[in-house]
């Protein structure tokens, strides 16, 4: 087994750091948790802390299941490349995820608010309704009160069909994405690109398959799962971020291209 290496390290110290941390002081979630740019509650340096940033406890399975996938697939690279282009790849590949995630958002988002422009909404009410905590509308017992729903279908003038395509897109805007799948998921490509016969295997996979057939199933079952769970394509979604952990794997993808083309020596690829 590899040594691991001083960015994986330091990346793991750091990613520990900010779980304990967002645990004793939750309200750092509001903060550091990357929010859609229209947000109110959108803020510039959510891009980069998002990727540090994982579910709270008692789900561990998802900082436990990052942490070691870096630790697993980072090390290897980092051993290749050194520190600085491994640190370089990593940022890269998450804030490719971001990217992603949040122009699919923008796509679900606009083609909703399309849907109901009929409403000739003021921007000023459209930010209030886009920023509006929906959970008002429900009662203790996570039932919506009708008295609620009411009082906004009077205000805005729209109908119940209505209502609910904007309840929809204020989901959108109200919705957070945290953790480092997205650099995860570049880390996974670029080491498929390296070692393309590596054999791999998940827990509930127990046969070995070589790197370059593992990568593009999980990528494409990812795929299917994303547009299974678009408010676009479909219903059902999963509560993963599935576009962010492909736009990492896009954004690894590219960066490999370049620097085997611009910088690597072919034997280096074999």
């Amino acid at each position: 087994m590899m040594n691991m290496t001083p960015v994986v390290k330091q990346l793991l110290i750091i990613n520990i750091i900010f779980f304990i941390g967002s645990q004793i002081v939750p309200i750092s979630y509001d903060y550091l948790a990357l929010f859609y740019p229209e947000s109110t509650s959108f803020r510039v340096w959510q891009p980069i802390t998002h990727m540090f940033m994982h579910a709270k406890y008692p789900n561990l399975m998802h900082i436990l299941f990052n942490m070691f996938a870096l630790y697993s697939f980072g090390s290897a690279l980092e051993h290749f490349w050194g520190g600085k282009k491994f640190l370089f790849f990593y940022i890269s590949c998450g804030l490719g995820a971001a990217l992603l995630h949040t122009a699919v958002n923008y796509v679900q988002l606009h083609s909703l608010l399309d849907s109901v422009a009929n409403l000739n909404l003021s921007k000023s009410e459209l930010q209030l309704i886009l920023n509006t905590d929906f959970k008002f509308l429900f009662n203790a017992d996570g039932q919506m009160n009708p008295g609620a729903v009411s009082t906004i279908l009077n205000k805005v003038h729209c109908t119940q069909e209505q209502f609910n395509i904007l309840a929809q897109a204020n989901g959108i805007t109200g919705s957070t994405v945290l953790g480092a799948s997205g650099a995860i998921y570049g880390l996974l490509t670029a080491f498929a690109f390296m070692f393309p016969n590596a054999e791999l295997a998940l827990m509930f996979i127990p046969i070995p398959i070589k790197a370059k057939y593992f990568v593009p199933g999980i990528l494409a079952v990812d795929l299917f799962l994303g547009f299974k769970g678009s408010s676009i394509f479909g219903s059902g979604g999963t509560g993963i971020a599935h576009f962010a952990h492909i736009g990492g794997a896009i954004t690894g993808f590219l960066m490999m291209l370049y620097w085997k083309k611009n910088q690597f020596n072919k034997n280096r690829w074999n």
